[in-house]
């Protein structure tokens, strides 16, 4: 449906921001609405976030066809901004151009010939893109890589027996979890066939499906700004270090839920949590500790010290916490400040609680995001799977180490 609709895309640099025409916006909603159906399966064939177009539906719903057609509060700012992208823009067409003539030049000083010959024949000096090469001489692109490479004819991936029935089980996952990519996605198939007693399935099959049917999820193409850090969070065994930290997230109302939690540094499991629609209060975290030294022990005061990391937050960091942390035999210890990396495992979590839960779940009001966060964290702690412990959910991985170690 997409190539019948026309998309823009404005290329400020290495990230890419596309601008989508309002038809589209309507046709990809309507899409989104056909029995049989999904926002996540439609932005997956399209190459959308799921949440993009979940919010154009809810705009459509909530405003109908001039919400859709805005999407954004227009400012002065903005004419700026568009000013400076299209010089960006010139600039860089201009340092195309000149490569393209530069090109050219060299071009004509070769032997006259098959343009096929001299594009190859520039190819093989490596000093300009192939891509750019072929475009100026209107070859192509395979060909001049051929002929340069003298490589044979790949063969093309065949279709496997089973692979039918392998794909509708990868777009029931989806469907239900719209934010996973392949590998998380091939855990989950893998947990399934496991407990079925079927043969474990490759990842790789998995990613050659889900590229098949236009369900991989579109790459991160931003940078991060880089921070000097060379302390380590993570620990070597469960109950040494627990970190905690605060999320706040805001419903389609505007209602803000705030939730805070712990998580252990070494299993990745989330002991304890709250959320409320007030403010975090000390009292709170205090109460979040006691549950967590119960849960993990069995006891109102943890048999060896474990530290506390937090950041600096009036929360964490009174008095009163701080007591009675050291009562519990907690032993806290707080970031440096403007250094959230020194609790970087925190903050992955809440990226992930905002990415894999908040933004695919309905949410109209408060009530119901509150209806949903205990569902959310169990199920982070026992399906969620987690690169760090081999595709395992938390709970999944504390089991198999008290199988090898059991005393």
């Amino acid at each position: 449906m997409s190539d019948t609709f026309s998309k823009v895309e404005v290329i400020t640099g290495v990230a890419r921001r596309r601008r989508f025409s309002t038809e589209l916006k309507l046709a990809l909603v309507a899409e989104s609405m056909q029995p049989g159906m999904s926002v996540s399966y439609v932005a997956r064939r399209h190459g959308l976030s799921p949440s993009l177009v979940f919010r154009w539906r809810r705009l459509m719903s909530e405003g109908g066809k001039e919400a859709v057609r805005a999407d954004d509060d227009v400012v002065a700012a903005s004419e700026v901004r568009r000013l400076e992208e299209r010089v960006r823009e010139l600039e860089r067409l201009l340092g195309r151009k000149t490569m393209e003539v530069e090109i050219l030049k060299e071009a004509l000083e070769l032997a006259p010939g098959k343009k096929t010959d001299l594009a190859v024949a520039l190819a093989a000096s490596r000093r300009y893109p192939v891509k750019r090469i072929t475009q100026t001489l209107g070859v192509a692109r395979s060909n001049v890589l051929e002929r340069r490479n003298d490589a044979r004819p790949r063969r093309r991936p065949q279709d496997r027996p089973g692979d039918v029935e392998l794909a509708a089980a990868i777009r029931r996952l989806i469907d239900a979890r719209p934010s996973y990519g392949y590998r998380r996605i091939a855990a989950l198939l893998k947990r399934e066939r496991r407990s079925d007693g079927l043969a474990p399935i490759n990842t790789k099959r998995v990613y050659r499906l889900m590229r098949k049917h236009g369900l991989l999820l579109e790459r991160h193409t931003g940078r991060r700004r880089p921070r000097e850090h060379d302390g380590q969070v993570a620990t070597i065994r469960s109950n040494c270090r627990w970190c905690s930290d605060a999320l706040e997230f805001t419903c389609w109302n505007g209602e803000v839920v705030r939730v805070a939690f712990a998580l252990d540094c070494h299993d990745r499991e989330v002991i304890s949590w709250i959320a409320t629609t007030a403010g975090i209060s000390g009292e709170m975290i205090r109460d979040m500790m006691v549950r967590c030294v119960e849960q993990r022990f069995g006891a109102i005061r943890a048999p060896h010290p474990v530290q506390w990391l937090s950041d600096n937050g009036s929360i964490f960091a009174a008095h009163r916490t701080v007591e009675i942390a050291l009562a519990l035999n907690l032993m806290p210890c707080f970031t440096p400040v403007q250094s959230p990396e020194s609790n970087g495992m925190a903050e992955a979590f809440v990226k992930t609680f905002k990415r894999d839960y908040v933004r695919v779940s309905p949410i109209p009001h408060a009530a119901a995001a509150l209806a949903l966060v205990d569902s959310w964290m169990e199920d982070y702690n026992t399906v969620h799977p987690h690169s760090r412990l081999g595709y395992q959910s938390p709970r999944e991985y504390i089991l198999s180490q008290l199988v090898a170690c059991p005393v």
